[in-house]
């Protein structure tokens, strides 16, 4: 049976809502695929168990094992199917909140019908992580749905004999590996492409169930990563070309040359468009990776895994590790280790930091933003108004380049908040994995907990809620479409980064008072602003904002062709474009005298 007709009729039963009539359809298929794919069976049972379909008993019993466990599966049976919340209608709305901000309109309500289970990891051929059987073995990561609280899976820490042997190996490999033509390297980097786009529909599935991703986002991210691969096959090796310096010598030059295994502390909110930006520009450059992915994607991290071994690269050169926050330290100061990027949040960035300047090495931070929008009065406002509500709700707001302040001229300041509240309030927040949705669940709990208590603080401080601004009564970790305007210094929603689905809207009297603005914050990442004077915006953008990546009349992205990264509190260093893959070289002058 191929994957795409697989999850297609996983997708039909999960409209069904009789438990019996799973427990026998799934009894039969199940128990008539033991001994052809054992991989399938873990990864269906897994799902029917945590998805409430059918219990461990149910389980033993017709599959005739003593435990789960006799089948490579290390679980946590959820007990039940949830009451199912309040359903919505025909766009996925439903009615308006009460309580500490009463929305002048009504929010779209993340409705999630609990009792409806979820498709389940297919546990694919290509793809065999090695689980942990014992009950009393230390556990690294247990990956949770975002969308009802029911967990998924765990993953066991490496341990440190194997993680050492994981390092000779990565060495090894990257000393063979370095010589390697780079037109050859990047013939395979660019190859990556054709698997990604082949698997994109399973990758954005994975993306969907553990970080709660929506299925037309996840797919555009698998889409980017193969630009990106294939930007940088075609790109790479001209990138690194050796470049001729005239001087008095017979022959000067500058070359482009690795400097061996780079350690990537990677985010969870763009999976595998994180991981790729960075790995490709790096494996071209002949480095080797080692992966040390966010706690809660750990599925992503070994699709990854996958795709670089079945694309043909050597084993060793780009290598998953399940390690702790200790051994990660460990990491940085081990003498293997020549390099350091990480994507996340400034405290991690300090951190990171400290322990690569205490040994001298390169490293690159890619941390948080609070962009500003600077919306001026002559701005094209319905152009202005989509793109701020796009720039802003891209993966439900959790971007560290989302319009995150939205600063708006006070002579169109009352129209561009009517707007914004109509387009937010159209959004459509609920479960990933239904193509009509929008925005998903935040990806954990502490971070949706922690957008609530910014927002109730923000509004208990002075500001007012036109939108949202209330936790659902519904499983999982939804946030509603949020609006707030009033906002001022002191308050959470202007000092801090707020990772969610809300807009903070901000009156200022001129254009000097909106860049004063814009540019009182700690972060320095992006920045846009709009205006029909080209003119006019692209000197506000080239000379007046403090930010790493600064767009007129558009929300701010990152693309392969351009330098991606920040100032001041949002990092410092590039990724991507030439400016990316030289990061992690050594610089080297050659000189030679007749």
């Amino acid at each position: 049976m191929s994957g795409e007709h697989e999850m297609k009729q996983w997708r039909q039963r999960r409209l069904q809502t009789v438990p019996l009539t799973w427990n026998q359809s799934w009894a039969s298929e199940v128990s008539g695929t033991v001994g052809t794919d054992t991989a399938r069976v873990v990864g269906r049972v897994t799902g029917a168990i945590m998805s409430g379909l059918v219990s461990e008993r149910f389980i033993r019993e017709r599959l005739g094992v003593c435990s789960i466990l006799d089948i490579g599966l290390d679980f946590r049976q959820r007990p039940g199917p949830a009451p199912a919340g309040p359903r919505t209608g025909a766009r996925g709305r439903g009615p308006a909140q009460e309580g500490a901000c009463r929305p002048a309109v009504s929010s779209s309500y993340p409705l999630h019908p609990a009792s409806v289970p979820h498709p389940v990891f297919r546990q694919p051929t290509f793809c065999q992580p090695t689980l942990q059987t014992e009950r009393d073995a230390p556990v690294a990561f247990t990956t949770i749905n975002p969308t009802d609280g029911t967990p998924l899976r765990r993953y066991p820490f490496i341990s440190p004999a194997s993680l050492d042997d994981a390092l000779r190996s990565a060495r090894a490999a990257q000393l063979a590996w370095r010589r390697v033509p780079a037109e050859q390297r990047a013939a395979r980097v660019a190859a990556l492409a054709g698997p990604l786009r082949g698997r994109m529909r399973h990758l954005a599935e994975v993306m969907a169930i553990e970080m709660g991703k929506p299925l037309g986002e996840a797919a555009a991210e698998i889409e980017k990563c193969a630009a990106g691969c294939e930007f940088y096959g075609e790109h790479g090796p001209g990138f690194l070309a050796d470049q001729v310096v005239e001087t008095e010598s017979h022959h000067s030059y500058v070359t482009f040359q690795p400097l061996g295994l780079v350690l990537a502390i990677m985010p969870w909110n763009f999976p595998f468009w994180q991981v790729m930006r960075a790995a490709a520009p790096a494996l071209i450059a002949g480095n080797g990776v080692l992966l040390k992915h966010a706690p809660n994607v750990p599925r992503c991290a070994l699709e990854l895994t996958a795709l670089f071994r079945d694309a043909g690269f050597p084993d060793g050169i780009f290598t998953n590790l399940f390690i702790d926050v200790e051994s990660t330290g460990a990491l940085i100061r081990d003498a293997r280790v020549q390099a350091v990027t990480l994507t996340g949040s400034t405290r991690a960035g300090r951190q990171v930091a400290a322990l690569a300047g205490s040994r001298i090495k390169s490293c690159v931070l890619e941390l948080g933003g609070s962009d500003p929008y600077v919306v001026l009065e002559d701005a094209d406002l319905p152009r202005t108004i989509e793109a701020c509500v796009t720039g802003r709700m891209i993966n439900g707001g959790q971007s560290c380049i989302a319009a995150k302040r939205m600063i708006v001229h006070e002579a169109v300041a009352d129209r561009f908040t009517e707007g914004v509240v109509e387009r937010m309030a159209a959004v459509r927040v609920g479960d990933p994995m239904a193509e009509m949705t929008d925005v998903g669940p935040l990806a954990r709990e502490d971070l949706r907990d922690t957008l609530a208590a910014q927002v109730t603080r923000s509004v208990e401080a002075g500001a007012k809620c036109l939108l949202g601004g209330k936790v659902p009564d519904v499983p999982g970790w939804y946030y509603p479409a949020t609006v707030l305007t009033e906002v001022a210094p002191g308050m959470p929603a202007w000092d801090e980064e707020l990772f969610g689905p809300v807009a903070c809207i901000i009156r200022a009297d001129s254009e000097t008072e909106a860049l004063r603005m814009a540019n009182d914050s700690a972060y320095g990442l992006g920045a846009a602003v709009f205006t029909r004077d080209l003119e006019r915006g692209e000197r506000i953008a080239r000379d007046e904002l403090e930010a790493g990546s600064c767009f007129v009349n558009d929300f701010v992205k990152s693309d392969p062709r351009l330098p991606f990264g920040g100032v001041k509190a949002s990092g410092f260093g590039r990724e991507l474009s030439e400016f990316g893959i030289r990061e992690f070289v050594n610089v080297k002058t050659v000189r030679v005298e007749r």
